[in-house]
């Protein structure tokens, strides 16, 4: 079974994304650049699953994981996160 050069294209396009994004998860200090890769990480595997067409798969990916898990990390780090010295004063 050959595989189309724009489809092996593709899909190493797509898995140094993942594989970039998901090291810059772990690597980046701030936590919201991290939420960030994270969002990037898990929409690309998303689209691994659309090369493999399992589109449902692709779209419960979207739903569940980037849509939920990720919004609530998100609210997670906007309360969590600390002020600075300099927004204290302003307010």
């Amino acid at each position: 079974m050959a595989v189309a050069p724009v489809e092996l294209a593709a899909f190493l396009l797509f898995a140094l994304i993942t594989v970039g994004s998901s090291l810059g998860v772990v690597l980046v200090r701030d936590v919201w650049h991290s939420a960030l890769l994270l969002g990037v990480a898990l929409t690309s595997v998303a689209v691994h699953y659309v090369m493999l067409r399992a589109e449902f798969l692709a779209a419960m990916q979207i739903l569940v994981y980037v849509g939920g898990v990720l919004i609530l990390i998100t609210f997670a780090v906007m309360l969590v996160r600390e002020q600075d010295d300099h927004e204290v004063m302003v307010r």
